[in-house]
This record gives C-alpha cells, structure tokens and sequence, in this order.
C-alpha cells in the first residue's frame, strides 16, 4: 500500500430542465467512463449509486423492455414527455 488515506471526493452537477446532468469529471474518471458507454443507478432508499454498466446490466435491461408495452401509449408520452 502506497501509505495513502482513503478519501471521500464529492462532486456535483447541476440538472437542467430536461433533468439531465453532466458527469463530473472525476467521476468520469474514477469509472472509466467512455462518451456512449451506459452507466446504471443502484436505488436503495434515500441513497442513489451510480456505477459504469456490465454486459448483465444491458442484458437485464433489454429483458424488461417487453415487459413495460403497457405505459407505452400516445397517451403516456403526452402525460411523461417532459420528464
């Protein structure tokens, strides 16, 4: 071991009105983040993690989207379209 602490780092971003954020770039970083690569949230209560994809993650999300036909109506994206 190099004799370093372990730190915690924070960054932030801000969301726009689209609810889109820009990834700090430590983050980009720290995960080795690529433009087009596919990043996915853990949700555990109150608390959010984001990490960098597998091929499980993609694979999971591709098995779902079948499965959510029913919310995929003109009447949805009327109702959702500025989320």
């Amino acid at each position: 071991m190099s004799g370093e602490k372990d730190t915690m780092q924070t960054s932030t971003s801000k969301l726009t009105r689209k609810y889109q954020a820009t990834v700090p770039a430590a983050v980009r970083k720290q995960l080795k983040l690529k433009a087009g690569d596919l990043v996915t949230f853990e949700i555990d209560h109150e608390r959010v993690q984001l990490r960098k994809a597998t091929p499980l993650d993609v694979e999971f999300s591709s098995a779902l989207v079948p499965t959510l036909s029913e919310w995929d109506s003109p009447n949805d994206e009327e109702a959702y379209r500025d989320l």
